[in-house]
């Protein structure tokens, strides 16, 4: 015989498993904000499209952004977003000047920063076009010189129509890498 309450007349089994349920929901609700909250305002789940950071990312890896990235620096990876280039695509670039730097591409697709040759093991192969850009390149204040590491295929601020970006038009810096699996790490 099920057990009721002398004040109320209710089954005390159904009251405690709605109070039980009751306590669930409001967890997760909690949950679910303090989400919405961090990935607002502290990181974001962004995804590769493209080949042009390869080999250190392909295409459609997932990976974790840490935002309000003021402090750009030379070889950090960087999503942005490029207002000569695609309107509603971020590009995934890694950051090879920042303002104040003089850029020069030589014939071969060496990279010098402020006179010294830039040591780029991640680049995927030797290149040959400095793009369209004119060097030597001095990048403009509160601007950032991107480059992808598959220069062969990486549309960057090599090109005249996406130059350097502005840092307010950085997204993020990437700084884990969530999937594939194989792949789970920071970067």
């Amino acid at each position: 015989m099920e057990e009721k309450d002398k004040k109320t007349g209710e089954n005390k089994e159904n009251t405690s498993v709605a109070l039980e349920l009751f306590g669930w929901a409001q967890s997760l609700i909690w949950a679910l904000l303090v989400l919405v909250f961090i990935s607002s305002f502290f990181v974001r789940i962004s995804g590769v499209n493209g080949d042009s950071m390869y080999p250190t990312l392909h295409h459609g890896d997932r990976m974790l952004l840490r935002l309000n990235y003021n402090e750009p620096k030379h070889g950090d990876i960087v999503v942005v977003m490029a207002p000569g280039f695609d309107e509603n695509e971020p590009l995934v670039k890694r950051i090879i000047a920042v303002a104040g730097d003089e850029i020069d591409i030589d014939d071969e697709g060496n990279v010098w920063v402020n006179g010294e040759h830039l040591y780029e093991p991640y680049v995927n192969e030797q290149y040959f076009n400095g793009g369209s850009m004119s060097y030597p390149y001095y990048v403009p204040e509160g601007h950032v010189f991107v480059m992808g590491d598959n220069r062969n295929y990486s549309a960057d601020s090599r090109a005249e129509y996406i130059g350097a970006l502005k840092v307010e038009d950085i997204i993020g810096r990437v700084f884990f890498r969530m999937w594939p699996m194989n792949s789970f790490g920071g970067l």
